[in-house]
């Protein structure tokens, strides 16, 4: 286990800690080629074997849009569900909820932005227009017993994850942050999703365990990015911060050779080069 910060000792053994989103739909808007459905099912079945706990499963968003999650209902249809795996799908307003439901969903997650900007590029909708569509799907998932993970603790969530979707956040600011948001939210609530696009996620999420976050969203191979924020890279790889995190002791019942395996998969399946230094370094995909 080697010597563990006193400072992160409220995560050792932490087998939730870390949430991979192998199909972040800010990633997939960016393929000009559909991905096989075949493929993203054997992707998510590659890493229900590698103990991670939690895995994005698709996005229940309109087809029309998103023509890359047109076959969210084959794909959680398809998966081979693990136990003790969470298998959480995005749905961004009421239509997208419904048909998860009907998929056989059992976990639902939704987004929001603190910017005006932003909330109009990637949602076509204010933040308040956004929060009114986020409250009816929250109380309809709350009546019939589906845990929704989404920014708004008020509203009942169990779990709220603050993005830095364009990379630009540090440790200070990161700090700054947790520090604001934790005057109204418990830590044991808080998730962080950071992007690598300066190098500062493995940084920020050091300092998110230090104040003590426990959940930690990434993604195989580091995909990812944002259409809407030119230059942007991807959410910070799962292997990557499995390394860093078992270095240090920490506990996360995740099989680091498994994840690099599901890295490859996925990388030589689309050819893309990884952004994971750790598979990099050990001379794997391309």
């Amino acid at each position: 286990m080697g010597n563990v910060p006193t400072t992160v000792k409220h995560c050792l053994s932490y087998e939730q800690l870390i949430q991979d989103y192998p199909w972040l739909r800010r990633w997939l808007l960016e393929e000009k080629e559909i991905v096989p459905t075949g493929v993203k099912i054997q992707l998510i079945d590659m890493l229900s074997g590698t103990g991670l706990s939690v895995i994005e499963a698709t996005s229940f968003v309109s087809s029309k849009w998103v023509p890359q999650m047109a076959d969210h209902t084959d794909v959680l249809g398809g998966i081979q569900r693990a136990p003790h795996v969470q298998y959480p799908v995005l749905t961004p307003n009421m239509q997208g909820f419904q048909d998860a439901v009907a998929a056989g969903a059992t976990e639902v997650a939704v987004f929001g932005s603190a910017s005006e900007t932003f909330s109009k590029k990637n949602i076509n909708c204010s933040i308040d227009e956004s929060m009114l569509r986020f409250e009816d799907v929250i109380n309809t998932a709350k009546e019939r017993q589906i845990p929704v993970a989404k920014k708004l603790y008020e509203m009942g969530c169990y779990e709220i994850s603050l993005g830095d979707t364009i990379g630009v956040g540090t440790p200070g600011s990161m700090f700054k942050m947790l520090q604001a948001v934790m005057r109204e939210v418990p830590a044991d609530a808080l998730a962080v999703h950071c992007h690598d696009t300066y190098g500062q996620a493995l940084p920020n999420i050091l300092t998110a365990l230090q104040m003590g976050v426990c959940v930690v969203d990434s993604a195989v191979a580091g995909l990812g990015g944002c259409p809407y924020a030119p230059g942007s890279s991807g959410n910070v790889s799962t292997e990557d911060v499995l390394y860093m995190l078992h270095g240090m002791g920490i506990e996360t019942g995740a099989n680091l050779a498994k994840v690099i395996e599901a890295g490859d998969f996925i990388c030589n399946a689309l050819c893309r080069k990884t952004n994971s230094k750790v598979a990099r370094a050990r001379g794997r995909t391309l």
